[in-house]
């Protein structure tokens, strides 16, 4: 099977890099960018096969990666159009907040369309990633959608309209969490810890309590409650933390991205 992407920036990239790190074969991976050099490093790191022209990778790719900003997918779907119809390969999306149904309103319809939210953790294989079909992909699509995927972290069905708050929770929690570790690593200068080090120590506390929680598979509430001894350090800071408006500020993030998101 040929993989194509149209579109080899940041996040583009990282998925190749991990899926050829994974199952997949350089050589079996199509690419084109309108900057060349992107594709000339990928071909040297990875072993990838450049393409001359978007509309060559839809010709010859089985999947059809769409990793564009979603600002340049508009200007680039209608032209793409005709030779997709005649290959039919199975499309998959990367774009935030351009849905399946805006997508076929520049390809028209009957095609196997998937669209994808990856998060930006997928660039060292801790991602998560959730996606969603159109009834013309067929179980072996799914397949080809989860095995890409699962190369950069794991992998969720998820219905279309719950992609919003996805996004909120998965593709911009990441900057949440870095501002709390940097937050946390700042408390840490305040009391003497040099600013690397604090940043070390928050970064891997927050990594261990995540893998924790995974592990154990219990409510966060539960795990956290366990660090909550009576009358110690723990539920001082925590009691603090919803005095001053911590869950409140969490909320209200999740609620701001997913509204931006709606209008993207």
């Amino acid at each position: 099977m040929t993989i194509g992407f149209i579109g080899a920036g940041n996040m583009g990239s990282s998925i190749i890099k991990r899926m050829v790190s994974g199952s997949f074969s350089g050589r079996d991976i199509l690419v084109y960018d309108i900057d060349r050099a992107r594709v000339e490093q990928l071909q040297k790191d990875c072993g990838i096969t450049a393409a001359l022209s978007a509309k060559q990778v839809c010709e010859k790719a089985s999947a059809l990666i769409l990793a564009v900003k979603p600002s340049t997918l508009q200007d680039i779907l209608p032209a793409l159009s005709d030779a997709l119809k005649e290959r039919k390969p199975l499309i998959i999306s990367i774009a935030a907040g351009k849905t399946i149904e805006w997508i076929q309103g520049f390809i028209g319809g009957g095609l196997a369309i998937a669209r994808v939210m990856p998060n930006i953790a997928c660039q060292v294989g801790e991602g998560i990633s959730a996606f969603c079909c159109n009834p013309h992909v067929h179980e072996s699509g799914r397949k080809t959608v989860t095995d890409i995927f699962e190369t950069v972290g794991r992998v969720i069905e998820l219905d279309e309209s719950l992609f919003p708050a996805f996004t909120a929770i998965a593709g911009c929690s990441p900057a949440y969490t870095l501002m709390y570790i940097d937050t946390l690593a700042q408390a840490g200068v305040r009391y003497g810890i040099p600013k690397g080090k604090a940043i070390e120590i928050a970064a891997q506390a927050v990594a261990g309590a995540a893998r924790l929680l995974q592990k154990e598979a219990e409510h966060p509430r539960a795990l956290a409650d366990k660090v909550c001894s009576p009358g110690g350090t723990t539920i001082e800071g925590v009691c603090a933390l919803c005095e001053n408006g911590f869950e409140n500020a969490v909320l209200a993030a999740v609620r701001a991205s997913v509204e931006k998101d709606k209008k993207l």
